[in-house]
């Protein structure tokens, strides 16, 4: 079995674990109510946007109700659930009870499931939650009952030796023509981790040996209940992130968020990132996800809420769009996109393979080494959201059953293993591949964006999707599977890799045409 096989199968979603019984645990458990928001939520409009809303000030214009939080709370006491927290702008009340006090209050069967390969035993949750009639209307979704988890780390290690190809973070963004005026300075690049842990001697002998002394700060944030712990498979993801993002945004701030690899730890650590005041995040990067149909309505309901939040804050979210071709790993015949990344507020992030020196590319072209068991990327159409109106020209596929739905990716950059990144995990040189690399490689070029511009970008899709082929290198040949490149968007690498220097200044055109200061 190939190291990229093992590791994938190490990474089951909850979907594939077995039922064993009823959930037998007395031990108390949080759950996090997520509550509607205040009114309809607006839509990002064409860039440059509009100052977004400030952190500050979102609680009156789009956070919860209070009226709303009183209902759940009578709700609460009348079931024995004990408050422990209730943030209004963030749309979250914290409630506390025993298995069996959940059970009752939200109408669920607590269950235990064990996950394959000999893996632990996780509370599971049978059933959707529901509440009375005149509190239902209040909520999105009731999250943590359910320990299962929702997505895998979207990285690959070659199953032999290191890559005949491979490179530094530096040498992939002097490819990609990243613009050498800015470095991030001003900004801070958040990553959601679902798991592994982040090792600050492995990030300065890294940056070090990459000839860097101008050394990111890096925050470890914990998130409900989850924290960075070192010694695991998923280091190499923790790692990837961090060291791409150091590397090609040299003055910016990073901060890492831990959560459980669970439907309450995902939420949370979007919501509490693009939240964030303290330390105020002007991008989130995500190398995690699962595919699209393995996610509960409530929760995919729970996700685009805080993902709704992160852009109406100015926030940009960049996704790995999945390292499994145009299945997502999937085993039903079917294509599959991968979510987070197929949200219309994520910016989608599908791989290729690159080769050049230098400044010039020789060759790049959509990854897929499934023939050696060593991945593709994701990309298809969405099954859950519709086209949005900026794909509407775009030469979308039809989904499944003749649908018209949300295209995935957006862009793409250097993913393969083949050509992957020389990394810096667990004390030993590595090269890591997916594209999870991607994720960050973005995340840097939008913090190098925002700091040139003086202004976030947020959600960037109108305007890359106006700009088109100029700014990108156009990737016309290879498949991820059922999908072929092709001529301006495709479904293996949208637009295609960056054109730094050229995306920015489209951008600044952008905005110098619209007359924003």
């Amino acid at each position: 079995m190939s190291m990229s096989t093992a590791r994938h199968s190490q990474w089951p979603i909850g979907k594939d674990a077995q039922y064993l019984g009823p959930h037998q645990g007395t031990e108390p458990i949080d759950v996090t109510v997520v509550m509607r928001r205040r009114g309809t939520h607006p839509t990002p409009a064409a860039w440059p946007h509009k100052p977004p809303c400030k952190r500050e000030e979102f609680d009156a214009q789009w956070g919860a109700d209070p009226a709303d939080a009183e209902k759940i709370r009578g709700f609460a006491q009348q079931h024995g659930l004990t408050e422990t927290g209730c943030e209004l702008h963030r749309r979250v009340m914290h409630l506390r009870g025993t298995p069996q006090q959940l059970q009752q209050a939200f109408g669920v069967q607590l269950g235990s499931y064990q996950m394959p390969d000999g893996g632990p035993i996780k509370r599971g949750c049978h059933g959707k939650p529901t509440l009375p009639s005149d509190i239902s209307s209040s909520v999105v979704a009731v999250l943590g009952l359910d320990q299962r988890p929702v997505a895998r780390p979207h990285f690959r290690r070659l199953a032999a030796a290191a890559a005949a190809t491979s490179y530094t973070p530096l040498q992939v963004g002097e490819l990609y023509g990243f613009p050498s005026t800015a470095d991030g300075t001003g900004q801070t690049v958040a990553i959601v981790e679902l798991g592994g842990g982040y090792t600050a001697s492995d990030f300065t002998q890294y940056m070090q040996s990459l000839g860097i002394t101008k050394m990111p700060k890096v925050d470890v944030v914990s998130v409900a209940g989850g924290t960075s712990q070192p010694g695991g498979d998923a280091d190499g993801e923790v790692m990837l992130d961090v060291e791409v993002i150091g590397a090609l945004a040299q003055g910016a701030s990073i901060a890492v968020y831990f959560a459980p690899n669970t439907d309450q730890g995902f939420y949370e650590a979007i919501s509490q990132a693009a939240h964030d005041s303290t330390r105020n995040p002007s991008v989130i990067s995500i190398s995690w996800g699962g595919p699209e149909d393995s996610w509960a309505s409530t929760t995919l309901a729970a996700m685009e809420s805080a993902l709704q939040d992160a852009v109406t804050l100015g926030v940009t979210v960049t996704a790995a769009s999945g390292d499994s071709g145009s299945t997502d790993g999937e085993s039903d015949g079917q294509q599959h996109v991968d979510y987070p990344s197929s949200s219309a507020y994520v910016l989608a992030c599908g791989g290729t393979k690159l080769t050049g020196s230098g400044s010039k590319i020789s060759g790049e072209v959509v990854w897929n080494e499934l023939a050696k068991n060593e991945g593709a990327t994701g990309g298809g159409v969405s099954a859950s959201f519709a086209l949005p109106s900026w794909q509407a020209s775009t030469k979308v596929p039809g989904g499944a059953k003749g649908s018209s739905g949300r295209g995935v990716p957006d862009v793409a950059g250097n993913a393969d293993p083949e050509t992957g990144y020389q990394v810096r995990v667990g004390g030993q040189g590595q090269v890591i591949g997916g594209t999870s690399a991607v994720a960050p490689l973005w995340a840097a070029l939008i913090a190098r964006f925002n700091q040139q511009l003086g202004q976030n970008v947020g959600d960037v899709h109108e305007a890359l999707y106006g700009i088109g082929t100029k700014a990108f290198h156009d990737i016309t040949k290879g498949n991820n599977g059922a999908f072929k490149a092709a001529s301006g968007w495709d479904a293996c690498t949208g637009w295609g890799s960056p054109k730094g220097q050229a995306l920015l200044t489209a951008l600044s055109s952008l905005k110098g045409s619209s007359g924003a200061g």
